[in-house]
């Protein structure tokens, strides 16, 4: 079977989606895009309060593990990435963060022309409909919409009381001015439902006659005649479905699926794709290489209060709760529970935050309970830490060249001194901040590490042990002009014709933030730039 379109787009996910609905916008451009997921309208994914149970959850996740983590252990730890319409925005946890605007300037100055944060800030303008209305920073009218997160309780009132002592801002909008300080983020949700990029670029637009999505399909190889891009073959529902693209194929199947899919079409580092008994058509030795993720890790206090959040989830509170949100969208189930969060510097002579800290009112493997029936996990108070930009760098490999094989996935986290350097730092931070009052009359003993951890030796070790991931991986197609560069500025593969990705693969640097915006953005911009270079 083959079909013909103008432009094929692989992965529906929080650029593809956008990429989607802004080519077929017009009614001459036939488009179709391709999501080895399916259009799940699982219940809970409008539920702000279930994203982590949805994270979880193996018909709607890709089910990708690491290879041992040789710095962390040798542990095998989970990849989190969507696999549903809308990727990773239908199941990720809805900070919509858009990271410095240095992050933005530092890619222009890397040779990527058009890519500084005055360049990129439109496209971050026109996805968004703010919470906040229209300004020079924020958009209205957007297909994602934001809301803001309530900041009256006695924890927030707390925490931000300490940072002002300790000399840092206090900021009501991160996005407008540079996000440092302490506060709370915007969110991708919409009265009190989650806005994803399913729901906000797709759902409008699926009836559109040239538009074509085909779900349950797994994209196997680029086609390719000489070097020009010409096609997808995929797979679906057991048979091998060829499709045409009279103009480009564009990859967004994110940082793992989409430098797997050129190294099995064989571009990507020639002595790999050899390996893998994969002819070479372009030898990029930087598909796949310099994988980027957001360590993290967890330390958790007994609080002197109880925690509203676990009070708030015994089962008969819940059913209540989920009721009110179905109603009206409102409650504790039409939100997140974050209390706020910091953008700080960690050592002195710093240009940009190199670390970030969530404070949250629960711990994350908080369950419903209800007396005599099933027991609560207890009131606890969670701080996660991420380094921000790390200097640690992964890689995607093959496994096979059986498109079915999963990829390996390598993130090397901790590899670099610095990095174990920087998150040791922000233990100690953490705790000098917790001790302060009025902190201190609210939050007491330290639960994890403990009080017993204190030398280095033994921060170290907790947290190789325990280090995870944000789940924002990012690079392994990068942007530039260097031989490790996989696209230029305009997204276009090295070496081949008609081909282009444009997802958070393509980011040089991983940017200090949650990537769901950036990757959105990168999808505007990708769309604008087709448009613009095909006429």
């Amino acid at each position: 079977m083959t079909d013909e379109f103008d432009y094929i787009i692989v992965g529906a996910g929080s650029a593809g989606a956008v990429i989607a609905n802004r080519l077929s916008a017009d009614p001459d451009i036939r488009v179709l895009l391709l999501e080895a997921g399916k259009a799940s309208r699982h219940p809970l994914m409008a539920m702000p309060l279930s994203f982590f149970s949805l994270m979880l959850r193996p018909g709607l996740n890709w089910g990708y593990m690491t290879e041992p983590e040789p710095f962390a252990d040798n542990r095998r730890l989970p990849v989190l990435r969507g696999k549903v319409l809308g990727g990773s925005s239908s199941i990720n946890g809805m900070m919509f963060t858009r990271g410095h605007p240095r992050d933005y300037d530092q890619w222009a100055q890397m040779g990527n022309q058009g890519w500084s944060f005055d360049d990129v800030l439109p496209y971050f303008r026109r996805m968004e409909n703010s919470w906040r209305g229209s300004s020079d920073r924020h958009g209205a009218g957007g297909p994602i919409s934001t809301q803001g997160q309530s900041t009256d309780n006695p924890l927030y009132q707390a925490l931000v009381e300490v940072a002002r002592r300790n000399g840092y801002p206090v900021r009501q909008d991160f996005e407008a001015d540079v996000p440092e300080g302490f506060g709370v983020p915007d969110f991708s949700i919409r009265k009190g439902r989650r806005s994803s990029t399913a729901r906000g670029y797709l759902d409008p637009v699926l009836r559109r006659p040239n538009l074509t999505v085909a779900v349950e399909a797994q994209s196997t190889r680029i086609m390719f005649e000489g070097k020009r891009a010409v096609g997808i073959e995929y797979l679906r529902r057991g048979e091998i479905v060829q499709a045409r693209a009279s103009r480009e194929v564009i990859l967004s199947a994110g940082a793992y699926n989409s430098p797997q899919l050129l190294m099995l079409s064989g571009v990507g580092p020639a002595d790999h794709l050899r390996e893998m008994d994969i002819p070479v058509l372009a030898d990029l030795p930087g598909v796949g290489q310099n994988l980027q993720e957001h360590p993290g890790l967890h330390t958790q206090f007994q609080p002197r209060i109880p925690m509203d959040f676990e009070n708030a989830i015994r089962l008969d509170r819940v059913a209540r709760s989920v009721a009110w949100w179905a109603a009206t969208g409102k409650g504790i189930a039409g939100s997140i529970p974050l209390t706020a969060m910091a953008f700080y510097k960690s050592r002195e002579g710093l240009e940009r935050p190199d670390l970030e800290t969530m404070f949250i009112p629960t711990a994350f493997d908080a369950r419903i309970w209800f007396p005599g029936i099933a027991r609560a996990r207890g009131h606890v108070f969670t701080t996660s830490t991420i380094i921000l930009r790390p200097d640690s760098r992964g890689w995607v490999k093959l496994r096979s060249n059986d498109p079915r094989d999963k990829p390996r996935i390598q993130w090397n986290l901790l590899a670099e001194e610095s990095d174990l350097a920087a998150m040791r730092r922000g233990v100690r931070w953490i705790r000098g901040l917790m001790r302060q009052q009025p902190v201190s009359d609210l939050i007491g003993e330290e639960i994890r590490p403990g009080p017993s951890i204190n030398s280095d030796a033994e921060i170290d070790d907790y947290i190789r042990a325990n280090i995870h991931t944000a789940h924002h991986a990012t690079s392994t197609c990068s942007m530039g002009t260097g031989e490790n560069a996989v696209v230029d500025a305009k997204l276009k593969v090295h070496g081949v014709e008609g081909l282009r990705v444009a997802d958070a693969s393509i980011m040089p640097v991983i940017v200090g933030a949650h990537t769901n915006a950036p990757s959105i953005m990168i999808g505007e911009k990708a769309a604008a730039m087709i448009l613009s270079d095909n006429g």
